[in-house]
């Protein structure tokens, strides 16, 4: 089987992935993640996503995450073909300010630098740093903003704007980027799909079946037309958590474990600040919340043949990336470097 799917993964800068498990064997440190993403080079992974969050989602406020900019500076230096991409969000995060850092490290990279915008939906962290915290409404205005100062940051050599919420005066950046870094983004509000589709690169889905992203797709395709009819055609991303055995029994084995629901743990503490935070189209079960990103409904649970079916399906429906988490994943890539990703090399 060959296939255009590209083939990235999450960094786990907090440690982790299961909400259920305490100890999955991937410390949120500076030396795993470099080990761990020079290993994924050799493996033929294509990207790494670097999220961004100051406190813990996964595994409670209290445990250590990793500094998504920081990181993703280190790692440029010791890399050479994997692109970073890396979650920002503006309201954390001055477009001036970050213009300038970003093109830097984007230098750094020899270009391979990718952004994931995020609108942030966790009250409670901003409101510890003492950072802007929008209504879900204004999250978008101020992203979209946020945006049009970027790109005109790195594309103009002066850039002047006055807008609701940035103002900027004949503003230098340079160097510049080497190219224009694709920007993802995500969300399933109206404002959300609008703004992603306007403005720009690609759209990041979180889990589901291949038929209900290929109707997402559909749409955000013809919202492009309509919104943005002379940008290039919008790309797709797919989050999904991955669990690849032997036999289909042993899979679905592993599926039970890291889905044994334990409300009490410190990961669920922001379950329902989190829903009520966020548009999701269709609501999550707390068992689905074992997991980030909605992975488990992607489905990619099974043997390395059932997998590569599933994954060809995603990518008939219009999918170009999937952004895969393993646990644990070190040992996991590896697995599904040798036994799926075979199906799709040429």
């Amino acid at each position: 089987m060959t296939s255009a799917l590209s083939f990235g993964y999450w960094l786990p800068v907090f440690g982790g992935w299961l909400r259920n498990v305490e100890d999955e064997s991937m410390v949120a440190s500076w030396d795993y993640a470099k080990r761990l993403v020079q290993r994924s080079e050799q493996l033929g992974y294509d990207l790494t996503l670097i999220a961004e969050l100051n406190l813990n989602d996964i595994k409670g406020i209290d445990a250590p995450t990793l500094d998504a900019w920081s990181t993703t500076a280190a790692l440029a230096a010791v890399t050479e073909r994997l692109v970073l991409m890396t979650a920002v969000r503006p309201n954390f995060h001055h477009p001036g300010l970050f213009a300038k850092a970003a093109a830097n490290i984007e230098q750094i990279a020899s270009g391979r630098l990718a952004l994931n915008v995020v609108s942030s939906w966790w009250q409670l962290e901003a409101k510890q740093y003492g950072l802007p915290f929008d209504e879900h409404q204004d999250r978008y205005r101020r992203t979209s903003e946020w945006i049009h100062a970027v790109k005109g940051l790195w594309t103009e050599p002066r850039f002047t704007h006055q807008g609701d919420y940035y103002q900027f005066d004949a503003a230098i950046c340079s160097p510049k980027p080497h190219k224009h870094p694709l920007i993802y983004a995500g969300g399933e509000s109206e404002a959300a799909k609008n703004m992603i589709a306007a403005s720009c690169d690609a759209y990041v889905m979180h889990g589901d079946a291949p038929e209900v992203l290929a109707a997402k797709i559909r749409d955000m395709r013809e919202r492009r037309e309509r919104l943005a009819p002379a940008a290039a055609p919008l790309r797709f991303g797919l989050s999904g958590f991955a669990i690849c055995r032997p036999t289909e029994a042993a899979a679905k084995a592993e599926l039970s474990r890291i889905t044994d629901v334990r409300a009490s743990a410190s990961g669920y503490a922001n379950f329902s600040q989190w829903l009520a935070g966020t548009q999701l189209e269709t609501q999550m079960s707390l068992e689905e919340y074992s997991v980030s990103n909605r992975g488990l409904r992607t489905g990619l649970v099974g043997t390395p043949a059932q997998l590569a079916d599933r994954l060809g399906a995603f990518a008939t429906a219009g999918v170009d990336l999937m952004l895969l988490q393993f646990s644990p994943q070190a040992e996991e890539m590896e697995r599904f470097s040798t036994e799926v990703m075979r199906f799709f090399r040429s």
